[in-house]
């Protein structure tokens, strides 16, 4: 990246309110999309927290899709497929939440397909502890694991 992209992404962190996380820290570019790769890697690997936590854990797409038009075009370019690789893989670690899945940001339509619970944890073929307040019932292409 040239000095200038450098700045116009730092400018459009901070326009998208992106720049800092909870608790005053700074965050680059770089961080915030290879953090949705570390979200999209522990999906994929079963997902062990509650659905609320979930929807916190996957924000940082939402994060994203706020700075992606600000970006400068070239850097959007070198960085496109990073991004479609990710939202791939995580499309194919979720289902869509019925009836939702062709919102805006879908990835909030969105539930993983395995879900890890620690042994002794309440279940009982629905959904599990932290999940139950899903509106429909548990798809069978969700597996719960222990």
């Amino acid at each position: 990246m040239t000095t200038e992209e450098q700045t116009a992404v730092h400018a459009a962190m901070v326009a998208a309110g992106a720049d800092r996380r909870p608790g005053g820290r700074t965050r680059t570019f770089h961080a915030l999309l290879e953090g949705w790769g570390v979200e999209v890697a522990g999906v994929e690997e079963g997902y062990a927290w509650c659905g609320p936590e979930f929807d916190n854990d996957i924000s940082c797409r939402s994060t994203l899709a706020d700075v992606w038009p600000l970006l400068p075009p070239r850097v959007r370019s070198a960085r496109q497929p990073r991004l479609d690789e990710l939202d791939e893989r995580f499309r194919a670690a979720t289902i869509e939440w019925p009836g939702r899945g062709d919102e805006e940001q879908w990835w909030m339509w969105r539930i993983p397909r395995l879900l890890v619970i620690e042994p002794g944890d309440p279940y009982e073929g629905g959904w599990p502890a932290g999940w139950t307040m899903m509106p429909f019932p548990k798809p069978d292409s969700v597996r719960v694991i222990t």
